[in-house]
Parts: C-alpha cells; structure tokens; sequence
C-alpha cells in the first residue's frame, strides 16, 4: 500500500495522501490545497474523501477549500461537531477508496472527537495507522488543548480518555503497522516528539514513554508534566477549523496589493495594521521601518507570529525580501492570520530610498560581548526558554522568555545599557524590535546567540541535560 507523507517543516506538519483506481483521500491537509489537487491529477484520480483526525489547534486546515475545488467529502469521527456539512462517522466504520478500506478508530484525549485511521489494502491487509495528534513518535498528543475551548474539560479527564485510547484501541493493534502522525519535532501540540517522522507501532511500544507500563495516575502525572502554556492563537485555530473561514483564493486577493512607501505609510497611520518586517535578523537591523517588527521568514515563522501577534483578526502589512509576499501570506494563513492588507513594493528598499526614517538595531559578537564581561559584568537578557535557561546559561543572565517579554516590560531598564542574546540571534531580533517599537533604545543584540557565547571564556552555569528538566 503507497501512503505518500507530505512534510512540511516549518510547522512540523505532516499531511498523508493515498490512492487507489482512480480515487484519492488526504488526510489533515494543509490550508492550501492546490499541490493537493495536482497531486491527484498526476494519478488521474478523483479526491473522494477529506480526513481529519481531529479539530487542529496549530494550523487552519485546507479541508473546506479541498470540499469546494472538488467536490471531496469532509470525515470527521465520532464527537465532531462542526458548523458545516461533514460526515460524522461512527467508530468502527469503514470508508472505501477504490480498493483501499480505511477505518475508524475514536481514540479520544489528545480532543475528543479524535480519531485514527486504520489503512487497510487491496488484499485485505492492513498497513498502518494514521494516528493525527493521538499518538507521535516519542510521544503523545499533549490532552490540555481541548479544556481551552470547551470549558468543562479538564486536562486530567482528556489525560485519562487518551490513556484508555491508546491501551485499549491503539495497543492492541498489530506491531508491524506504520504510525504515521500529523506532526514531528518542533510541534507545540507535544513536549518530547521525535525528528522520525514515521516508525512501526512495535518501536513505539518499546520505546515511547507513554506506552509502558503504568497506571492512569501514573500516565497522567507523565504526560502533564512539563507541558508550557500553549501558544494564544491555538484557541483561535479551533474555532476556525469548527466554524469554518474564508477562502485561501479571498485571502489571497485581499492580500497581495503592493504600496509604494507613501501609500504604505497612509495605510499603516489609518488602520493601525501591524507592520511585519520578514527579513533575515542581520538585515533588519541594518534598517527598518519605525514601529515594525521582526519575525524572520526562514526561522520559525508561524510558530512565533502565534506567539508574539495574540489575535489572528489584527490587519497586517508586510515587509518581505522581493519575490517573498505570496510566501509570507501563504504561511501567515497557515496559522490563521488572514488580514494581511498588503505589501510593501520593492520591500525596505524603497522605503530608504524615499527618505523617510527608519531605524537600526546595534549588534555586538560575542568577543564583544566576552570584552564587555572583563571590564565588569553587564546586564544581560537571555530570551530562550526557561528549560533552555536552566541546562545552561551566562552567570548573572536574567531569563525573560521572548513569549513572556511582552508580560515583563519593566524588567528592561530605560536608563542604563543592556544586552540581549537568545541561541542563536532569530528570538533575540524579534525581543530588539519589540523592544523599540516600545520605546527602548540603549541596547546590543548579541549576534550568533547562546550557541556562539560558550566558544569565549564568559562564565557560565553548569551544563544540565534538557531532558532532566521537563
């Protein structure tokens, strides 16, 4: 049996597709659907069937547009509830795509309606199990996403749903059947994934903490301990995936206007839109427009405008590398963020050459940094995670993670310099400009990060494995 595993890194997703005499199902697809649709037309099959494994928090899915371009109909397990048409399948149903049976399976916790799809082939064998956020590799979906929406859940009752799922449903299942999961490492929908993105269900058994052993109390201890609040537009994601949204082609067409810096501006001034500088750390400290911020396009991109831009409804103005803008809109909708309102043309280029004001952000090496430390030691603010912290660390660092900064403004001193370093110069750069756009101005950003500071003689903490700290 072929399941073709599309990946996409920057989200750590994993969207599946299969097909079989001429008709095609996708699994958890991605917001925008058309490699989808000439996926199926290079095997000249017909997309029956939209699966979801469950309402997703960390990505908007492309399954209404899937719906509308072809016709393909919407699968939800038992529980779903959602404000469209969609198929609520029963536990234990099987759906045919061509000579392929797939098979529902409730396994509640992650949320409840939950569910994983039992592939089976043409001979009546059955292959794997796409697992959605019920069961990663390494790990398990994290049960305390769901009480966010629906108020009277708990992350103990989803806990414990998801751990008589697995023992009861998922277990039981034959040893040689592939896992295939909806997310890899770098997902915040679990805590300890893997970088394998695939495995057989007998490794797993042997080899994922959530499935030894242990009582429910026992497994509920384990899977919420070390669970970090999760980001703010997770919520939002839900609804959306429940409620339904516009158009990816609206989105689109609403999107890609590009302004020249006077019209730019105008419209910054009248909608209070966020302006959302894309561009490489290095470069946006060399210059930029007042009052915009940084999250770079080739880091973790959604995963931080999640974090740092609280509603997915705020209007936002880009500025991207040339040739970036459909990119940077594709992945904003990704996550939700539908109201980009246009581009800045020809991106900072043209606003420089203008003449209008911008703004720079001074960047310091770590000798620099080392320099600063012999003369006396400088106030210095390490914006990785508090886990990150803790393994290791600069003596006399203060630790405000970038997704808290903006709860601990005050720490930040208005009168006296300061440094700011992350692991590697992405979070730090994102901390500078928000820091700027509020006001603050005496400050370094350390260039290379955490990574680059341990290869000078600045002091630091005793190394401790992440691991132990979870």
């Amino acid at each position: 049996m072929k399941v073709e595993q599309i990946y996409t890194g920057c989200i750590a997703h994993a969207a599946y597709y299969i097909e079989s005499n001429g008709e095609a199902a996708v699994f958890d697809p991605l917001r925008e659907v058309q490699p989808y649709i000439e996926r199926a037309q290079i095997d000249n099959a017909t997309i029956k069937y939209v699966f979801e494994t469950h309402f997703h928090a960390d990505f908007v899915s492309g399954h209404l547009d899937l719906h509308k371009k072809t016709g393909a109909n919407i699968v939800y397990g038992p529980e779903a509830k959602p404000a469209y048409d969609a198929i609520i399948a029963t536990d234990g149903q099987i759906f045919e795509v061509g000579n392929y049976k797939v098979k529902v399976i409730h396994t509640p916790g992650h949320t409840m309606e939950s569910t994983t799809y039992l592939l089976i082939d043409q001979l009546g064998n059955e292959h794997g199990i796409i697992t959605g956020d019920t069961l990663f590799i390494g790990d398990v979906g994290r049960p305390d996403l769901a009480q966010h929406v629906v108020s009277d859940l708990t992350e103990e009752k989803l806990a414990g749903h998801l751990y008589d799922s697995l023992r009861n449903k998922i277990m039981p299942l034959d040893d040689n059947l592939i896992v295939y999961p909806n997310h890899g490492a770098g997902s915040a929908c679990g805590k300890m994934m893997s970088k394998e993105t695939t495995d057989t269900l007998g490794n797993q058994k042997k080899f994922n903490y959530a499935l030894q052993e242990m009582t429910k109390d026992e497994f509920i201890k384990a899977v919420l301990t070390g669970l970090t609040a999760p980001p703010g537009y997770f919520p939002q994601n839900v609804l959306m995936n429940i409620k339904g949204y516009e158009s990816l082609d609206t989105i689109m067409d609403r999107a890609t206007k590009p302004l020249d810096p006077e019209a730019f501006e105008i419209i910054a001034n009248e909608t209070g839109a966020l302006m959302l500088d894309t561009r490489d750390a290095e470069v946006f400290a060399k210059g930029f427009i007042p009052n915009s911020i940084n999250i770079g396009l080739d880091g973790n991109f959604a995963q931080w405008v999640g974090e740092m831009i609280p509603d997915v409804k705020q209007e936002i103005l880009l500025i991207t590398d040339p040739g970036k803008e459909e990119e940077t809109i594709t992945r904003l909708s990704r996550v939700g963020y539908d109201f980009t309102i246009g581009f800045l043309k020809n991106s900072f280029s043209s606003w420089k050459e203008s003449g209008k004001d911008f703004e720079t952000i001074a960047r310091i090496s770590p000798q620099q940094l080392e320099a600063e430390y012999k003369m006396g030691q400088p106030l210095i603010f390490d914006v990785r995670k508090k886990s990150e912290f803790l393994s290791e660390h600069i003596l006399g660092a203060i630790n405000v993670p970038l997704n808290e900064i903006n709860q601990h403004l005050a720490q930040f001193p208005k009168n006296k310099p300061f440094f700011l370093h992350c692991a590697g110069g992405y979070r730090s750069m994102i901390a500078a400009s928000i820091l700027k756009q509020r006001g603050w101005k005496d400050f370094s950003d350390v260039r290379g990060g955490f990574a680059q500071i341990t290869e000078t003689t600045v002091p630091r903490s005793e190394y401790v494995c992440p691991t132990t700290l979870l």
